[in-house]
């Protein structure tokens, strides 16, 4: 490890974005410790990047589950630097009124509740360390609207008074940033918006840019909503 490396976790590390961010900062010398629930995916990640990295099977929306995982790493005396909040779902698109129960509460229980699982299982440790950053995906659906994304939206636009709240409650030295990362090629919007992703950049070439300014981030910017870009 170099010495300025950090210990970085993330939630949905297996697919998308999580898994183009875990590879760039992994790159930049820093440490990853992941979640996803792809069985799968995770034992690749854990072939290609043994310890100090380390990739667990959790559903972000079991706060039990959650816990397991906090208790787990912090036995390891891991702290994370940067938290990033990025396991999200994307309803079938339909009007709202068409979307069942079902369907919606589990959207929100991992989109919404599952941030707050992760935030209340790792922060205390943190905040009692006192320092570190919490970075919360939002989307353009975070502060826009768009028919047949209804469930998504409302989980997107939680995220952001989640994260404008948190920003307010964290000791001075650490930040809570609501980050939209902007459009990006992934399975996700393929799901949503195919000919937009028809002629986007996908996650590994966004990844790039995006990991810089993703480790930029401070308590200088606490309380803000930004975009990636």
């Amino acid at each position: 490890m170099r010495p300025t490396s950090r210990s970085l976790l993330i939630t949905g590390v297996t697919r998308g974005i999580g898994r183009a961010l875990a590879e760039r900062f992994i790159e930049r010398g820093h440490v990853v410790h992941g979640c996803g629930r792809s069985e799968r995916e995770l034992h690749a990640l854990r072939a290609a990047h043994p310890a100090p990295h380390s990739y667990t099977s959790v559903d972000v929306s079991d706060a039990a589950a959650v816990q397991a995982w906090a208790d787990a790493l912090a036995a390891a005396e891991v702290v994370p630097d940067l938290l990033l909040n990025n396991a999200a779902l994307m309803n079938e698109l339909a009007p709202l009124w068409e979307i069942s129960a079902a369907d919606f509460d589990r959207l929100i229980a991992v989109n919404v509740s599952g941030v707050a699982n992760v935030v209340r299982a790792f922060v205390p440790a943190m905040i009692t360390r006192g320092r570190g950053v919490i970075v919360n995906l939002s989307s353009g659906w975070g502060r826009s609207t768009s028919p047949e994304v209804g469930p998504y939206c409302t989980s997107k636009y939680a995220v952001e008074g989640f994260s404008g709240s948190l920003a307010q409650e964290l000791p001075s030295g650490m930040a809570c940033i609501a980050l939209s990362p902007g459009v990006v090629d992934t399975e996700m919007l393929r799901t949503c918006s195919p000919d937009t992703a028809a002629v986007t950049p996908g996650a590994e070439e966004w990844s790039h840019a995006a990991a810089d300014f993703v480790l930029q981030l401070d308590a200088q910017h606490n309380g803000e909503s930004l975009r990636v870009g």
